[in-house]
């Protein structure tokens, strides 16, 4: 299945179903180039010429952006999964929030909020009575309010979210606050990634003291009491760590590496492939020059002070952070997973509003044209583009052949010109993989 989706519209005929039908069969029912839905976008306020144009240009930003933080949401909680990645995609869900249930589900180009309210009533009345299959099937189609579904699903079953961006704002203002909804995920994504990144970092940190090389790793889990002299006014223990090719030379040398050497007083503690931990006891005032000397022979005494206190406090540290792991893991897990559905659905609605604008700077007013959603099929992309050239190519003169090139493409702002695609009807991508094509 592709994860391309493509979001066009073109001008209402008689009806705007005419429009969907039209396109649907030619390239759904006749050739099984793409499955096609209808994509509903609500009666949104149209404002000013100018107010469109400049618009068009900041919602293309906008988008941008969108789609960043929704893919840097997505790929963060597959960082935060780790070994659990694999279930990444299935954690990528969006929360399908449909219209109130007597929403009607056809366009409202027609118009109907002009009727008067009895109109109105007895027009749903009657649109209800002669397509009642139809009617039951866009119900169908709504998922109930708060349910999570994969992106394909909220893409193809797209409705309006009116609690969140109510249409009876502006343009304007919707663009707006989904904009400083996206800016709180990131800011929060941010700040919420830094602390738990420093939390890993130091348990990484730790994990790796505790394995590796007997030159670096921490040597508190490896000794014992017993393998030191302590409380001694004289004397001290020593830890040393000897190449194991070197092991003979140390247990005949040793004693003679300085003065002030306890005889005997040597002891295997650990060993890995390469290297071994020795102790050794002297008196302390030999310390420095032991080793000096000891290193000479390639001999590497490891600075480690035996105390049970800090030794439990380090391990006690160790404990604390796998713990408080663990505890932000969940709930760090459950806030990507709500804001990457946030983030989506936003993209997906700042995506409505680019094909709205567009449509009314292409096609003029009143209000009139069909927004579809289309899947296309992977081996069938250039003749889809073909058909729909056909039954578009119409719409402008420059483009009958097909795709501006970039020599022809003129940047009008607002209208689409200055898209590296340009095509005679209203062309957006919609790329619901979220995690491969993240580097954008």
């Amino acid at each position: 299945m592709m994860s391309e989706y493509w979001i066009i519209s073109a001008p209402g005929e008689k009806t705007c179903a005419q429009t969907f039908d039209t396109m649907n069969n030619l390239t759904s029912k006749q050739h099984n180039l793409c499955n096609n839905y209808k994509f509903h976008i609500p009666d949104l306020k149209v404002g000013t010429l100018d107010q469109l144009v400049g618009l068009s240009d900041d919602l293309g930003k906008l988008d941008s952006y969108v789609e960043q933080i929704t893919r840097k949401v997505a790929v963060y909680l597959g960082e935060v999964l780790e070994d659990q990645r694999d279930k990444l995609h299935e954690n990528l869900l969006a929360n399908n929030s449909p219209g109130p249930p007597d929403e009607i589900p056809c366009r409202h180009h027609q118009r109907i909020k002009n009727l008067s309210l009895r109109h109105q009533r007895k027009h749903q009345h009657t649109h209800h009575q002669n397509k009642p299959q139809h009617y039951h099937l866009q119900h169908h189609h709504q998922l109930p309010q708060d349910i999570k579904a994969e992106l394909p699903q909220y893409l193809t079953r797209f409705q309006w979210d009116m609690a969140k961006y109510p249409i009876k704002q502006s343009l304007r203002n919707i663009a707006d606050i989904i904009s400083k909804q996206i800016g709180q995920i990131d800011g929060d994504l941010k700040t919420k990634s830094q602390a738990y990144n420093n939390l890993k970092g130091n348990l990484q940190n730790l994990e790796k003291k505790k394995t590796g090389s007997l030159l670096t790793r921490n040597l508190a889990d490896l000794v014992k009491k017993e393998h030191f002299i302590l409380d001694s006014e004289y004397l001290t223990t020593l830890l040393v760590i000897v190449p194991k090719v070197l092991t003979n030379d140390w247990h005949a040398n040793y004693e003679k590496i300085t003065d002030m050497i306890v005889p005997r007083s040597t002891q295997l503690i650990q060993e890995d492939s390469d290297y071994c931990l020795f102790n050794v006891t002297l008196f302390k005032k030999v310390t420095e020059e032991f080793k000096l000397h000891a290193r000479e022979r390639k001999f590497i005494v490891r600075d480690f002070v035996y105390n049970e206190e800090e030794l439990a406090a380090g391990k006690n540290e160790m404990t604390k952070l796998m713990t408080d792991k663990k505890k932000q893991f969940g709930p760090l897990v459950r806030w990507l997973k709500v804001n990457f559905s946030e983030a989506f659905c936003a993209l997906i609605h700042v995506k409505a509003l680019r094909v709205f604008v567009e449509s009314v700077l292409r096609y003029g007013l009143p209000v009139n044209f069909q927004a579809i959603l289309i899947e296309p099929n992977k081996k069938s992309v250039k003749r889809l583009r073909d058909v729909l050239n056909q039954l578009y190519g119409h719409l402008d003169g420059a483009s009958a052949g097909g795709q501006v090139s970039s020599a022809d493409n003129v940047d009008i702002p607002g209208l689409g010109f200055g898209q590296s695609e340009y095509y005679p009807y209203v062309f957006y991508k919609v790329n619901i993989d979220m995690v491969e094509q993240s580097k954008v």
